[in-house]
């Protein structure tokens, strides 16, 4: 297998002195190409931290991280949104959703910042990973008034939208009740398995960590798995 991403030494501290939170300390991790992973650990743990440094939404202190090939540690702002843009997707446990908006327009809402216009061929694939989902007739409901089951369904539509490589998930199935969470998880395995995606999920529930073929432990800022 191709490794996907590395993150070598890997730390992350809030703060100075005597105030300081160290929370990653010195963590080491390779996902390769294909994994689907559960990301477990206690609260406070480090996971969303951690999450949020693989997305590039966050510099670590130190260390590093790279994917694709590309050292993520040492690259530019633009550069980073850049690279986020074409090869990482994001699933939150609150959906981040434009409430006015409909389920299609949401979905369409990562290429459209990308390219700056909306396209034929992204409102094709945008219909078809609403189809997929489940969601075919409610592609123009405005996302307030979809369950959160649907919801959430319509954020891992718009999280795949641009065919990232990597799609990282902070408890995706954190609010929603045990059918629904198994839907998602379900249309998540299935999307791996098909499509080759990478997926990173955070969760607490047991349950969702085991339908995950790797199980990555964070405790006391190291992660094993």
């Amino acid at each position: 297998m191709t490794a996907l991403l590395e993150v070598r030494d890997l730390v992350k501290t809030f703060g100075l002195g005597e105030a300081a939170t160290h929370v990653l300390r010195g963590l080491n991790l390779v996902m390769t190409t294909g994994e689907l992973a559960a990301l477990l650990g206690p609260s406070g743990s480090g996971k969303s931290t951690l999450l949020t440094i693989l997305g590039t939404l966050m510099h670590p202190t130190s260390g590093g991280h790279s994917m694709l090939g590309v050292d993520l540690t040492t690259a530019s702002d633009h550069a980073l949104t850049e690279f986020r843009n074409l090869h990482i997707g994001f699933v939150f446990q609150f959906h981040n959703l434009l409430p006015d908006f409909t389920a299609l327009e949401n979905v369409l809402f990562p290429t459209a910042v990308r390219e700056g216009r909306e396209t034929l061929a992204a409102r094709t694939r945008g219909q078809a990973l609403l189809d997929r989902m489940g969601l075919a007739e409610r592609i123009h409901f405005p996302t307030a008034n979809l369950s959160g089951g649907q919801k959430q369904r319509v954020a891992v539509a718009r999280a795949l939208m641009n065919r990232p490589e990597l799609v990282l998930a902070d408890e995706p199935t954190g609010n929603l009740d045990r059918a629904s969470a198994s839907q998602v998880m379900d249309l998540i395995a299935e999307i791996n398995r098909e499509e080759g995606t990478t997926f990173l999920i955070s969760t607490h529930d047991e349950r969702i960590a085991a339908l995950c073929r790797r199980q990555l432990v964070v405790a006391d800022g190291l992660a094993t798995g």
